[in-house]
């Protein structure tokens, strides 16, 4: 029997277009999001798009639960912000 392995690997980080950085940063502004209330008493968490249209992301209980996925939200694009500009040095061995 006769089994085949491939395997990939990158040189460099693969290339996040001009597009979707302006994405990220535009979902890592606070004034992008808002909360509304539903008719069944929970909240949903919602971003403005860039074409001004508005997107619902999440559902919770309370206006708290709702604005701290806002800010988790906001953290996460954030990071993805930062790990653009190239690995992070966490320790360095003399």
């Amino acid at each position: 029997m006769t089994y085949f392995y491939s395997t990939k690997t990158w040189t460099s980080q693969p290339q996040i277009s001009e597009d979707q950085i302006e994405y990220w940063k535009h979902l890592s502004e606070k004034k992008n999001w808002r909360i509304t209330q539903l008719p069944n008493g929970f909240y949903q968490t919602e971003y403005k798009d860039q074409d001004d249209s508005w997107q619902d992301v999440t559902r919770r209980e309370t206006v708290e639960g709702a604005e701290a996925a806002i800010d988790g939200s906001i953290n996460h694009y954030q990071k993805r912000l930062d790990f653009l500009k190239g690995p992070k040095v966490v320790k360095t061995f003399e």
